[in-house]
């Protein structure tokens, strides 16, 4: 497979399969709780490449990058925010050379923690870092960037603003959307599907979708309402491994692959197009979500 733009081979008719949960596999590699993420692209980075890698393995046709919380704002929480550029080239690096030539690097960028509506940052300055992150994931090799787990819909739109006019990249726009006791999908906000597609495809947005805060099954209702916004536009999913149940104090996420990925064609039948996981999710989990749009 060349790479050609996602959004284009995705709209020829393929479904595609994307990565899944990072984090999880970070922990188990010994990242320390405290300790910064991104940090281990500097000072651990075969690590980071074996995640990666064993995403490629396991049937991803795209990956991401230790980068969620790259950005000035997030790291300066550990004292690293003069290493932006550092940190963030090296997790598309890392990640490239993972994928190759025939796999797409989609650079993850995650919310700042800065509230716009709390008057903590202006419009001005989130535009700016998210060019500054945007700007050394593409310089590493990102394809895409994904700006993921958003909720605000006008973060998000100096996000997909600044990937627009600073880079190359195709931008893939995600967030994540809670059941309501109403039965309503919305953002913690009070966005909802409908209204957050509209917005980021007036934006540029190349690929929609969602991300966390759900398993498979409710990701299902909200394809369907982004799906209503736009026909064609290529829509991408990752799903957790199901709803956490807490066991000794730590979030467990309950589907095995195989009841994971037996939701994949009610997905493909809402009008997916790329489909991988979040939180819990494993290579095997991707594994059986490749195997099962195969066979869908």
């Amino acid at each position: 497979m060349g790479r050609e733009k996602i959004s284009q081979t995705a709209r020829n008719g393929k479904v595609l399969v994307s990565d899944g949960a990072w984090g999880t596999f970070l922990y188990k590699k010994g990242l320390k709780t405290g300790e910064c993420p991104e940090n281990w692209n500097i000072t651990n980075p075969d690590a980071i490449f074996e995640i990666a890698d064993s995403y490629i393995k396991a049937g991803s046709n795209m990956i991401q990058t230790n980068s969620f919380g790259g950005s000035r704002y997030k790291l300066a929480h550990y004292g690293l925010k003069d290493k932006v550029a550092e940190i963030n080239e090296a997790a598309a690096r890392i990640s490239r050379k993972a994928a190759g030539e025939n796999h797409w690097v989609i650079a993850s960028i995650g919310p700042t923690g800065k509230m716009l509506i709390m008057n903590e940052v202006s419009k001005e300055d989130l535009y700016e870092v998210f060019k500054e992150q945007a700007v050394a994931l593409e310089k590493g090799g990102a394809d895409a960037i994904c700006i993921e787990t958003m909720f605000d819909l006008e973060e998000a739109s100096q996000a997909i603003r600044a990937v627009k006019e600073n880079t190359s990249c195709e931008v893939i726009s995600t967030f994540t959307f809670e059941l309501t006791k109403k039965g309503e999908f919305r953002t913690m906000m009070g966005v909802t599907p409908e209204q957050y597609a509209e917005r980021v495809l007036n934006e540029g947005a190349d690929i929609i979708g969602t991300n966390c805060g759900n398993g498979m099954e409710r990701m299902v209702p909200i394809v369907k309402a982004i799906r209503m916004v736009s026909s064609d536009t290529p829509i991408l999913v990752h799903a957790n491994a199901g709803l956490p149940v807490n066991v000794d104090g730590k979030d467990v996420y309950p589907e095995t692959p195989s009841e994971m990925s037996g939701f994949v064609k009610k997905l493909i039948d809402a009008g997916v197009n790329i489909i991988g996981g979040c939180c819990g999710t494993t290579p095997a989990h991707i594994t059986a979500i490749k195997n099962a749009i195969e066979t869908a």
